[in-house]
């Protein structure tokens, strides 16, 4: 089974002690931190400033209802495509653990350090989004006034940012952890 050895070798690989690694651990968390859901921060920053000044008009306001109207469509995702999708990478991600810390391949556990936070990430933003389509829709229909609707968006967005920057320091800490304690115990690489 020699491609089955090469995959078993590459998963292996040091991974703890390269700074790609670290590279792209911090790398993807602050890509993540730049933005809400596809929308900017400064975007979410002004409409919120503009709800603050009591200027619930204003082009602040109309600009994150906007960005939400265009971005929200592509995180909706419904009952059989989020059953499937959960199932995929509740596999993948459970295959990945295994093969790290039940045969202690550290590739593997590096992966699974760096992607179960990324998958807890993808869930948040699939629910902060059911909770923005009514109050979009509710805004673009009439239903509820617009100042209130960005309001509330501006609210859900900054908390979830919230729980994102708190998510990346711990996802950062563990890894980090996790890496050093790795390379002490296996200062050559087994």
């Amino acid at each position: 089974m020699p491609q089955f050895d090469n995959l078993l070798g590459l998963l292996g690989s040091r991974s703890f002690s390269s700074i790609w690694f670290w590279l792209v651990l911090i790398g993807t968390w602050s890509m993540v931190g730049r933005s809400v859901l596809g929308v900017p921060t400064e975007v979410l920053s002004r409409a919120h400033q503009a709800q603050g000044q009591g200027d619930g008009q204003g082009t602040a306001v109309i600009t994150l209802l906007d960005w939400l109207s265009l971005i929200l469509p592509r995180w909706q995702l419904g009952a059989r495509e989020g059953a499937v999708f959960l199932g995929v990478t509740s596999f993948l991600i459970t295959s990945l653990a295994v093969l790290g810390f039940g045969f202690g391949l550290e590739m593997a556990q590096a992966l699974t350090l760096l992607l179960v936070p990324f998958w807890a990430l993808f869930w948040m933003r699939v629910r902060l989004a059911r909770r923005l389509v009514p109050l979009v829709h509710a805004a673009q229909e009439g239903r509820a006034p617009v100042s209130q609707a960005a309001a509330d968006a501006a609210r859900a967005m900054i908390w979830h940012k919230r729980f994102v920057t708190i998510l990346s320091m711990i996802s950062v800490a563990v890894t980090a952890l996790w890496g050093a304690l790795w390379t002490v115990l296996h200062p050559l690489g087994f």
